[in-house]
């Protein structure tokens, strides 16, 4: 069983930062941020490995946030991170970390976490 808590959303003008973070319980291999806009289906902004048995921690992004967004980890912390800088309006939306999936195939990740608004103002 894998439990998600996301933090660090808000409001923020175009061009600005925002840092939300994911801490996860019961060691998920694989976690992935989403993000869903009023209207439009969720989809997916980026992925990390975070099992603990490898050496590497391969990401991958939408094309869409690719050269803006960050995705990390702290294995310490059991924490995911989405460093998101140069925002643009059409990043606002409930944004979701989710574990235990492929990709950024939303229909495959088993667990979610309960959102974090992020409102990006032009």
């Amino acid at each position: 069983q894998v439990q998600l808590m996301e933090s660090g959303g808000g409001s923020v003008q175009a061009g600005g930062s925002l840092r939300l973070s994911c801490a996860a319980s019961g060691y998920p291999y694989r976690m992935a941020w989403f993000r869903q806009a009023p209207g439009n289906q969720r989809e997916g902004v980026a992925t990390i490995y975070t099992d603990t048995g490898r050496t590497d921690y391969p990401t991958d992004y939408a094309d869409s946030v690719k050269g803006r967004f960050i995705i990390s980890q702290d294995k310490a912390k059991s924490t995911v991170y989405l460093q998101m800088n140069s925002l643009k309006p059409e990043d606002t939306g409930m944004y979701y970390c989710a574990a235990q999936g492929v990709g950024l195939v939303v229909t495959s990740y088993a667990y979610w976490g309960q959102g974090t608004q992020v409102t990006v103002s032009s």
